[in-house]
């Protein structure tokens, strides 16, 4: 075994390695999307599209 093959074999490997990381990552994103409170941030995503006055407020605002 050379240097090249030991290459190949680690390359494969991190790149197994990191494959599996952030389909785990993208998998606990989408499965925790609420905060410790129960507020889903997001449905803030759309914030930046949905500014206009007569548009629908995300969270009813308390009249206090």
């Amino acid at each position: 075994m050379n240097i090249a093959e030991l290459q190949t074999y680690g390359y494969v490997a991190a790149m197994g390695i990191l494959v599996v990381v952030s389909y785990g990552y993208i998998y606990h994103l989408y499965t925790k999307r609420k905060d410790a409170d129960g507020r889903d941030y997001e449905e803030y995503g759309d914030l930046a599209l949905k500014d206009d006055i007569t548009d629908t407020p995300i969270s009813a605002m308390s009249k206090k």
